[in-house]
């Protein structure tokens, strides 16, 4: 065997090695994540479980109308004071606390629910979105290869996905509530001067008149007609995250919350 063949194999052996540490790194970190995720996920379960619908008396109580903190929210909440919400979506691995840091509209892209760095990061509330006081409330999430976050929304491309899962669970720190999928969209991130629909500029809705033309924009946009509306007075909540067969796409599920 020639020298430069020994050479080469020995350079093949290398990259092989340093190929598998990678794959191994990637996979120990995506596992320590989940089971974060996991545990964050089993105290709420478990504090919604033992809660039921009567929260009793705690600290976190709005001395303005006297609302008590759902009591699956109070032990996280002192754990973070980010933490705005929780999403489920019954049938999918979607089943996160949604945050909004006040000081950085995008520091859960990157971070955990302990605020450490973090790949997966957390879906959060855009900023242009307030919990108590906006009509549409966007919560943005990755959409990551090993099926976390967003990822399970792109099964929403199928009607008869939709069919089997055309509501889902969200609850404010005082309230519970449920959301119906009005439309599945996709979509993109535009330039500031494409004169073009963006269904990301909610900041645009503040009218009844801007509020409907959002609403007839979404359903022209729409996949396929879930037979759902909404008007001026109605919450509505966009799920959205990446779309890859597009540069810079995005598919965003719009549901309005239940009456």
């Amino acid at each position: 065997m020639s020298k430069i063949k020994k050479i080469l194999i020995a350079i093949s052996i290398l990259v092989l090695i340093f190929s598998l540490v990678n794959i191994a790194r990637i996979l120990l970190r995506d596992y320590a994540e989940q089971q974060k995720i996991k545990e964050i996920a089993e105290l709420w379960n478990k504090e919604s479980t033992i809660g039921g619908e009567a929260a009793t008396a705690s600290p976190f109580i709005t001395k303005a109308h006297e609302t008590v903190m759902l009591p699956e929210f109070q032990e996280l909440y002192g754990r973070n004071t980010d933490i705005i919400g929780w999403l489920r979506i019954d049938g999918t691995r979607i089943d996160y606390p949604i945050m909004q840091n006040q000081q950085d509209s995008e520091f859960y892209l990157n971070h955990d629910f302990d605020k450490k760095e973090s790949k997966n990061g957390l879906p959060f509330l855009d900023a242009y979105s307030r919990i108590n006081s906006s009509g549409i409330l966007l919560i943005h999430g990755h959409h990551m290869k090993s099926g976390m976050m967003f990822a399970d929304l792109m099964e929403y491309k199928k009607e008869s996905y939709y069919k089997e899962h055309a509501t889902f669970q969200f609850s404010t720190l005082y309230e519970k509530e449920e959301y119906e999928i009005l439309a599945v969209i996709l979509s993109k991130v535009y330039r500031k001067s494409d004169d073009v629909f963006k269904y990301y500029q909610i900041e645009k809705t503040g009218t009844p008149a801007e509020f409907d033309a959002y609403i007839q924009n979404i359903k022209k946009l729409a996949l396929y007609d879930t037979g759902v509306t909404a008007g001026y007075g109605d919450k509505l909540i966009v799920l959205s995250t990446c779309e890859y067969s597009t540069e810079d796409g995005r598919l965003a599920v719009i549901a309005r919350k239940r009456k």
